[in-house]
């Protein structure tokens, strides 16, 4: 089981993982004094590509992941 600001996740998928390693990753990158790397602004540019119909809610990912 995983908590995230007190909701309990089931943790089982394996890119569900890696997507929390990411976000730890990049809230690492955020917090630290400095600048990006280079490889965070590439990140952060792509990301930023992405049109906002294509993302989804943050209830929704909750929902999805909840189901598994």
């Amino acid at each position: 089981m995983l908590t995230i600001r007190g909701i309990e996740l089931n943790t089982h998928s394996k890119d569900f993982k890696q997507l929390v390693n990411d976000l730890a990753l990049i809230k690492n990158l955020f917090m630290s004094e400095g600048e990006l790397t280079d490889w965070a602004k590439k990140e952060l540019a792509e990301a930023r590509k992405i049109s906002d119909s294509e993302n989804i809610s943050l209830e929704e990912a909750k929902k999805r992941i909840l189901e598994k």
